[in-house]
């Protein structure tokens, strides 16, 4: 049975793969292993999460940039309209949308360590050409061609892990990376005292310096970044065979690599998941809502701060303090939905959040207290994304047809951020209300999704006391009796 509960016996893996045998002795539960079979977990963190964790810090910084740009006066010096800046947002996350499926199920194909270094390098070039832009075309097509894709994040992550160890692994990551919001404010702090230097303005030398970054760590992850467990040269043989077993028990990875092979069916399956499209109208409702505060955080936080009284170099300093409380609630709630299987419990813990955040921005009529709601919004916004991204891989095989769901949940996620660049105008009665009913339908939806997994593992309990493993057809992925959806 593929529950992420309780391991199945080992199975067999192809000896060309795995020539050797497995010497790591079983354990009864994926959170009272021994310390041999814990250290290969260790490991793989070890050596795969900070490469992970900065590949996203960058991709977070050049996306989140303009917002100290502008602060440093890179739309008076474009004269850009509010509209036009508007505009120009709505074309990075437009362009991100685009992308999402194509490079989801493009990633096996090209491979992780050549398609993700590729992405960072190229990217890192069109943001350093940003320094150089003098008018709004210029500045529209390079943040058009910055692209990227969430997607391809979480799938490669679902390669080496477990389902009931995936998400605490998307949260460091992303809460370690979301610190870019501060720490990019820091940076830009410092990088726009150059203001000047090689007759740049302050705000063109964020864009060529961070840029740079990338281009220079994208290059260096074609060297060092894994391409999957079979591949890593950090795992002895019965350390990849143990590993890729708990990730077939799991059903993390298909139980033969036919099964995860591209096919067009599967991409149409995926379109025919009744939880699929349950989460991701989740993921569209919080993506309006974290867009308002994550995308539009990283975008506008600096302004949001100015905007109650601060000045610009308190507003960068000032979007710190929120950002730290997010990482803490966001690890937490991470290791709670990992130990207790509780994605949807994880999702209405944070929409609660957000729910009561945005009822005290509304409400309060002091300046120091919206700031403070700014503490539960931004917690709420940075522990609900992973729950949605690790409940939607949890739940779907084999590769296609969850390359397919997880793109298209973060294609909604990035509908809700566009919606969010226009809504996002000002912060009026009506917008912090309309938030406020998206937080309170993403909670809803989350107890329908819940009620629903919990019927459908409860009728394939039923077909499990009636008949075998071999008696169910092939090809039925995350349908099949034997796989337990997580709630």
């Amino acid at each position: 049975m593929i529950d992420p509960d309780t391991p199945s016996s080992p199975l067999p893996l192809n000896k060309q793969e795995i020539p050797h045998a497995v010497n790591i002795p079983n354990c009864n539960d994926e959170f009272s292993c021994d310390a041999t079979r814990e250290r290969v977990w260790r490991r793989i963190d070890v050596f795969l999460l900070p490469i992970i964790t900065v590949f996203q810090l960058l991709a977070l910084l050049d996306l989140g940039n303009i917002a100290n740009a502008r602060i440093a006066g890179l739309q008076e010096d474009l004269m850009l309209s509010n509209h036009q800046f508007t505009i120009v947002l709505t074309t990075s996350a437009l362009s991100i949308l685009l992308g999402e499926i194509p490079a989801s199920l493009l990633l096996r194909v090209i491979g992780p360590s050549i398609m993700l270094p590729s992405m960072l390098t190229l990217w890192g070039v069109v943001v350093t050409l940003q320094g150089f832009v003098t008018r709004y075309a210029e500045l529209l097509a390079c943040r058009f061609l910055q692209g990227g894709s969430v997607a391809t994040i979480i799938l490669y992550l679902s390669f080496w892990y477990p389902r009931r160890q995936l998400q605490w692994r998307l949260s460091l990551v992303g809460v370690i990376a979301s610190l870019a919001g501060a720490f990019s404010g820091l940076l830009a702090y410092a990088i726009i005292r150059m203001d000047g230097l090689g007759q740049r303005p302050g705000w063109a030398w964020i864009f060529i310096l961070e840029g740079l970054l990338s281009t220079v760590f994208g290059l260096l992850m074609f060297f060092i970044l894994p391409h999957s467990p079979a591949r890593a040269s950090f795992l002895n043989n019965d350390e990849k065979h143990y590993v890729i077993s708990r990730l077939r028990e799991s059903g993390a990875i298909s139980r033969n690599d036919e099964a995860d092979a591209f096919n067009w069916r599967e991409v149409g399956k995926a379109f025919a998941l009744p939880h699929v499209w349950l989460v991701s109208l989740i993921s569209f409702l919080t993506g309006i809502t974290t867009g308002t505060i994550l995308i539009g955080l990283g975008y506008f936080t600096p302004s949001i701060v100015a905007s109650l009284g601060y000045t610009r170099v308190q507003a960068q300093l000032f979007s710190v303090p929120p950002a730290v409380a997010g990482f803490f609630v966001t690890l937490i709630t991470a290791y709670l939905s990992d130990r207790f299987g509780a994605r949807g419990l994880n999702i209405m813990f944070s929409s609660t959040l957000m729910i009561i955040g945005l009822a005290i921005f509304l409400i309060s009529q002091s300046l120091r207290v919206k700031y403070g709601s700014l503490f539960l919004l931004v917690s709420g916004s940075r522990s609900v994304s992973p729950a949605i991204s690790a409940w939607n891989a949890n739940n779907v095989t084999p590769y296609i047809r969850r390359a397919t769901s997880v793109a298209i949940t973060s294609v909604m996620v990035g509908a809700g951020g566009i919606l969010a660049t226009w809504l996002f105008v000002a912060l009026s009665k009506n917008v912090i209300i309309t938030l406020l009913t998206f937080s309170v339908f993403a909670w809803i939806i989350s107890c329908i999704n819940i009620a629903y997994l919990r019927t459908q593992n409860k009728r394939k309990s039923g077909i499990r006391t009636t008949t075998a493993p071999e008696n169910e057809p092939p090809g039925l992925g995350d349908r099949s009796a034997w796989f337990i959806y997580s709630l």
